[in-house]
């Protein structure tokens, strides 16, 4: 039996936190969760876990924001696959999110994750050169 997937899921509310960890879970994914950018950094550095995809909240406890670790995680892997999700800064993703990347306006329905997840693996997965 393949692997499922790991996406790292960083959020501080826990209620959001539930939803979308149900719905990843339910979509085929494995889910790891953080409540911070500084720990999701230090797990994606860290390298001892695959994780295929990155899901943040804007707005993070911590010194971190999810730009800033959406940033991080390129550096790693300049195709990783990041849905942001944000209840008041979609106004700032164009500026501050990182190329092909997703945004998801609060609330949104738990569908949406799993969708932008696989959509953003599978255009991984289709890439054969530089985009």
């Amino acid at each position: 039996m393949a692997e499922l997937p790991i996406v790292l899921v960083i959020e501080d509310e826990d209620a959001i936190q539930a939803i979308v960890d149900d719905a990843l879970t339910e979509g085929g994914f494995e889910i790891a969760t953080v409540k911070t950018g500084e720990e999701a950094v230090t797990l994606l550095k860290g390298g001892l876990v695959p994780y295929r995809a990155l899901v943040t909240d804007v707005n993070l406890l911590g010194r971190l924001d999810g730009w800033a670790v959406a940033r991080a995680a390129r550096e790693i892997d300049p195709h990783f696959p990041v849905v942001y999700m944000t209840g008041g800064a979609a106004d700032k993703w164009p500026v501050l999110g990182v190329p092909n990347s997703i945004l998801l306006q609060k609330p949104f329905a738990p569908a949406q994750v799993v969708a932008a997840v696989s959509q953003l693996l599978n255009a991984g997965s289709q890439q054969t050169g530089p985009a």
